[in-house]
């Protein structure tokens, strides 16, 4: 059961990141070299407790999809999507905020589990959590550069 931790600093208030982080359209943005989209459920805009989302995109050569609820909701602190179907056997994703000085620490948290058992397993050790982890640090690039940006031009 791998999970992936990592922390941001981002230069903007705590409820522009947290709007960013939950942000359909801005998802897609970040995962543009996926052909990531959003199909089902919430298309677009800032997704909310209880809603869902499925996303298509290609992750190895192979068109997949997801979906995602979003299953706790403390804004602008935290959220938590959890995977309802999907390639992996399951997944936790916690996004969490906390005002610091000059900003906002973004912290995440994926907890997943890959199909196959053993074969799932050999996988992560081998390719998947650092597919995982580039995947999750360009997505949380993208909210620090439109926060920051978003900031300013507030």
């Amino acid at each position: 059961m791998p999970v992936i931790h990592m922390q941001l600093q981002i230069r903007a208030p705590l409820e522009i990141c947290f709007d960013a982080a939950r942000s359909i359209d801005l998802h897609m943005v970040s995962a543009s070299h996926t052909r990531e989209r959003a199909i089902a459920g919430r298309t677009s805009g800032l997704i909310e407790l209880g809603e869902s989302v499925t996303w298509e995109a290609v992750h190895f050569g192979v068109k997949q999809r997801l979906t995602a609820v979003i299953t706790e909701f403390e804004r602008p602190y935290r959220f938590v999507d959890e995977m309802e179907a999907g390639a992996f056997k399951r997944f936790w994703h916690e996004h969490r905020f906390t005002p610091v000085e000059g900003g906002t620490l973004m912290e995440d948290t994926f907890d997943y589990d890959s199909p196959l058992g053993a074969l799932g397993r050999l996988a992560d050790r081998l390719f998947l959590k650092r597919y995982m982890y580039d995947f999750l640090l360009k997505r949380n690039r993208c909210i620090q550069e439109t926060a920051e940006r978003w900031a300013i031009e507030v």
